[in-house]
């Protein structure tokens, strides 16, 4: 159920910022969703970002910190994130949620509240030697529809995703 809420809070995000989202059925290489915004134009190529899709109940994240740490359960999609790629790229969404499903979404006459939120971090590079290794997600890199333009206008201009 948490792949589900998230897929909807990324497809969503992707909508508001004029890229369609293509799930990956068959994860293979440790992506889960790929990210496309079409070209300004007929001569130009459009934009893509592959993601991995992480959800957790464990963390709750502290404003007053700079990040949380995301543990992930199999090696694999650790390495997955971490190996070099030229194009497209990719970065991890963590989404964390409350521990009651119930307390996932609002719903009132006004609209639909996700609580909390997505995270992205780009790992590309990042060595670890833990069979489970962790990562900090910074909690100024809240995955929303202005994050995701950034992302891909720092990809056209062939822009570091770190810090």
């Amino acid at each position: 159920m948490m792949e589900l809420l998230q897929r909807g809070y990324v497809t969503s995000v992707a909508a508001t910022a004029g890229c369609t989202t293509e799930v990956i059925q068959n994860d293979n290489w440790g992506i889960d969703v790929q990210f496309i915004r079409p070209a300004a134009s007929a001569t130009e190529a459009e934009s893509a970002l592959y993601a991995q899709l992480k959800s957790t109940t464990k963390v709750t994240p502290d404003p007053s910190k700079e990040f949380f740490s995301y543990q992930f359960t199999k090696r694999q999609y650790f390495d997955h994130m971490a190996k070099l790629r030229t194009y497209p790229k990719a970065v991890l969404i963590v989404m964390t949620l409350p521990q009651s499903q119930y307390e996932w979404t609002e719903v009132s006459h006004s609209g639909l509240l996700t609580k909390r939120a997505c995270y992205w971090v780009h790992l590309e590079g990042v060595t670890s030697t833990a069979a489970n290794p962790s990562v900090r997600i910074p909690l100024k890199n809240v995955f929303d529809a202005n994050a995701l333009t950034q992302i891909l206008d720092k990809v056209d201009g062939s822009e570091s995703l770190r810090d």
